[in-house]
């Protein structure tokens, strides 16, 4: 059950990380293509799902699986249980971004009545800069994941 829960934790947050990515070069990319208009097509296209949506249940997820590990992969090796640390501390990182950072910017940006052509560049400018730290910072933490993993099945004996 532990080789699951760690996997699935790897697993989920690689797909976090990846669908950030997809945010970076698809999605910001497209927004700030022919400001206004293009924010104004991302109003609509956005109105009933955005990609909160899947960070919201996405990004808890993986964290919570990754707390499980850590949790139940405590007494494997100490460096799977510093792997893991780093791994949850980047995720919930990762979070902190998004509600401190992306959020105030996104509501601005899908405010009503939408923010001047100036204003809506220097949000998306700043929005697309920042996202990928948030992705570096993920990718550290999905590198941690990986190594625990890596501990996981080819643990020497470590002092405790």
């Amino acid at each position: 059950m532990k080789k699951v829960i760690l996997l699935a934790s790897v697993a989920l947050a690689s797909g976090v990380l990846f669908a950030n990515i997809f945010n970076s070069l698809v999605i910001a990319n497209a927004t700030a293509s022919d400001i206004p208009n293009s924010v104004l097509a991302a109003k609509v296209f956005f109105k009933t799902i955005n990609p909160g949506n899947f960070f919201g249940l996405f990004s808890p997820a993986s964290q919570v699986l990754t707390l499980l590990s850590l949790i139940l992969c405590w007494k494997k090796s100490k460096s799977m249980r510093i792997y893991l640390g780093i791994a949850l501390i980047c995720y919930v990182l990762g979070d902190v971004f998004a509600f401190t950072y992306f959020h105030p910017r996104t509501d601005l940006m899908m405010a009503d009545p939408t923010p001047d052509a100036e204003t809506l560049k220097i949000l998306s400018s700043e929005w697309s800069n920042m996202n990928w730290v948030r992705s570096f910072v993920l990718f550290i933490g999905v590198i941690c994941s990986f190594a625990a993993v890596d501990k996981f099945y080819f643990h020497r004996v470590e002092r405790k």
